[in-house]
């Protein structure tokens, strides 16, 4: 496993970070803790969560599922690096959601109680909260850093501009800021190259990136039922593309990997990306994305997907004149 800074932080993550959004509500708890074990044994020390995760179950079951497989043996709180997100509702109540400081400091309380720990080391706003000024979002959060409730903080599906306006405003505070933008990335989502990653670079602020796979799209065929890549709307998205898949397929068949691998893999290359999110529904799963870190691509091959899945302009000023 190779592992990677978080940010401008000294913080070290493993590239593939180990996603949990299927536990309890589509992957079973015997199962999850075997995933878990074996993404530890891996050498995988990034752990992320939400607090809203839990689907049927319900929000906060992920997070509750988690917490039972730390307290089995307390010494893996010690090596793993432990992320979780706020913003999503959490109840019918109008403030049980957000990014209000009030918010915050009780969704950190329910997310340690429910996570059995006494931190969270990387603490993420889920979504933008256009209601919250920015004065109030770092309030909460340099008061639970002091308390010792969070480690470092970061954001998810942020836009450029406002991890300028975030990290300008933890410079004028002299607080460290934004470590990581956990955003949406892949070889067929690739907006971010136009402000989000400029922005990360010059702020140093590491990427964390989620759907790797594009729901699926990126992956290799499958007959299973239950798997999402099934569904209306990722049958519409392939049929819509089907020429470029196609391609990309063909591609990999002369790469020798399956296309999830290549597709991990051109992630990796990215140099603004700490780390990927997998989000395995089986151990089987996990053993098979993670063996996309020792796949390389010679620039050839790069060039190749990039003539298939070409870059929305020049970043970070594809749209200036």
């Amino acid at each position: 496993m190779n592992y990677r800074q978080l940010g401008r932080s000294a913080l070290r993550v493993s590239e593939f970070c180990l996603g949990t959004m299927n536990f309890g509500a589509r992957t079973s708890e015997q199962e999850s803790f075997a995933i878990l074990d074996a993404a530890v044994a891996a050498g995988v020390n990034f752990i992320d969560t939400a607090n809203q995760y839990g689907g049927r179950l319900g929000v906060g079951a992920t997070e509750t599922l988690l917490g039972q497989w730390l307290a089995e043996d307390r010494s893996r709180r010690d090596r793993i690096v432990l992320a979780t997100k706020v913003h999503e509702p959490m109840s019918d109540d109008v403030n049980d959601r957000g990014l209000s400081a009030r918010h915050i400091q009780m969704a950190c309380d329910a997310s340690l109680k429910r996570l059995r720990v006494d931190h969270i080391d990387l603490y993420q706003m889920h979504h933008i909260d256009r209601s919250a000024p920015l004065e109030e979002i770092w309030q909460a959060m340099d008061r639970l850093i002091a308390q010792g409730k969070i480690t470092y903080v970061g954001t998810s599906n942020f836009p450029g501009w406002v991890l300028a306006q975030a990290s300008e405003q933890a410079i004028a505070r002299r607080r460290l800021g934004l470590v990581s933008e956990q955003t949406l990335y892949h070889l067929i989502e690739r907006r971010v190259e136009l402000e989000v990653i400029p922005a990360c670079r010059h702020y140093g602020v590491g990427l964390l990136v989620w759907s790797p796979l594009a729901g699926g799209l990126l992956a290799e065929a499958t007959d299973e039922p239950a798997d999402r890549r099934q569904s209306e709307s990722i049958r519409a998205a392939r049929s819509a593309r089907a020429e470029q898949l196609v391609r990309f397929q063909s591609l990999s068949a002369e790469l020798g990997a399956p296309p999830s691998v290549v597709a991990l893999a051109w992630l990796l290359h990215q140099t603004a990306v700490t780390s990927v999110i997998i989000g395995p529904r089986t151990v089987t799963q996990l053993k098979g994305a993670l063996g996309a870190g020792d796949f390389k691509l010679e620039q050839a091959a790069l060039d190749r997907l990039d003539a298939i899945f070409p870059p929305c302009g020049r970043a970070p000023e594809a749209y200036a004149w």
